[in-house]
């Protein structure tokens, strides 16, 4: 049973950072470009919708990499199999 809801929480984890990812990279990269590249990315110039496109879901990424490490190893912990 514990291994259940372990393996729950782990895919409940996944799939909220994946819903993320896919909303930083093809909601602010293409679906709400248009009205992001009114604003610029402050000390660049470049539109904001097209540095989402470019390199900001490649950093949410990147981050949500890190945060999901830390996440999984509190959830070792909680449910006893960390390998510390």
């Amino acid at each position: 049973m514990a291994a259940r809801a372990y393996w729950r929480a782990n895919l409940r984890l996944l799939g909220l950072l994946l819903s993320i990812w896919f909303a930083v990279s093809f909601g602010c990269g293409i679906l709400f470009a248009e009205p992001l590249n009114e604003y610029q990315l402050p000390g660049t110039g470049f539109p904001l919708g097209f540095w989402f496109a470019q390199a900001g879901s490649i950093y949410t990424f990147c981050v949500l990499i890190f945060v999901y490490v830390v996440a999984m190893k509190r959830l070792d912990r909680r449910y006893g199999v960390s390998e510390d």
